[in-house]
């Protein structure tokens, strides 16, 4: 079971740095002054209902679409600078390997575009880790399930050993003990001094390995904190009940 371990991330520069970050579609903002730092080394959490513009967030890290306001770096580079492409690894939420590869082929394809060394038996190894038949890497992607699609995403995305994992919803489609073995592999990537940037609905895996978490609603970043103060502040259990309570989803209905 994956258990979180205490580091002095802060005074580390900064993996993932926002400041003052706006995005607009055309119809307002979507999100505006947002500014946070994602310290190296640590694994780091997304929160948000659906429509709230984390994916939007993700995109502007990525270089995928441009902010209309504020600066975002990655280990101090500009987003568009090859540089910065080349420190990190992304896994989006809706991941979909080429179908006319086989598993083992698309890893040893996504190494390439990193320079990664390829193994055979080091992607073997971490199949097993995450309870994949290594027999089905050498099959057709078409075959798979969406649990086997999912790991092999995730295989190909930590086995980069890129400095900064940016992970959207990685236990998608994952049974309980995928999601376990899953979970285990990105403390053992952080404990290797990797940073984790990581959005998913799941709070209680949130809870369990992230270092601090930020919640997004109704245009801005509500909360930017540990999972242990954001539930002492709300005085809950449950960090689910904690960030539900925090945006006034609880209030609201009780007052209904």
């Amino acid at each position: 079971m994956a258990t979180k371990t205490s580091k002095k991330t802060a005074k580390k520069a900064a993996a993932i740095s926002m400041k003052d970050v706006a995005a607009d579609y055309g119809n307002g903002n979507v999100v505006e002054h947002v500014s946070f730092n994602v310290h190296t080394g640590e694994t780091f959490g997304m929160m948000g209902l659906n429509g709230v513009g984390k994916t939007t967030l993700i995109k502007i890290m990525l270089g995928l679409m441009p902010a209309s306001a504020g600066e975002t770096k990655i280990f101090n580079t500009q987003i568009l600078d090859r540089k910065s492409k080349e420190k990190l690894a992304y896994l989006p939420e809706k991941f979909e390997p080429p179908a006319f590869l086989t598993g083992m082929e698309f890893i040893k394809f996504s190494l390439s575009m990193y320079k990664t060394p390829f193994h055979e038996l080091t992607v073997l190894e971490a199949a097993e880790r995450l309870a994949l038949d290594p027999d089905a890497l050498f099959r057709r992607v078409h075959t798979y399930s969406k649990g086997m699609k999912q790991k092999t995403g995730l295989l190909g995305t930590i086995l980069t050993d890129c400095p900064l994992l940016i992970l959207d919803e990685p236990m998608s489609g994952l049974d309980p003990l995928a999601r376990v073995l899953v979970k285990d592999e990105i403390v053992a990537c952080r404990e290797k001094g990797m940073t984790i940037f990581l959005s998913s609905h799941i709070l209680a895996d949130m809870d369990e390995i992230c270092d601090r978490v930020t919640i997004v609603h109704d245009g801005g970043l509500q909360f930017l904190g540990t999972p242990k103060e954001l539930k002492k502040e709300t005085k809950e259990d449950y960090l689910e009940r904690a960030f539900l309570k925090k945006i006034g989803t609880v209030d609201k209905k009780k007052a209904a």
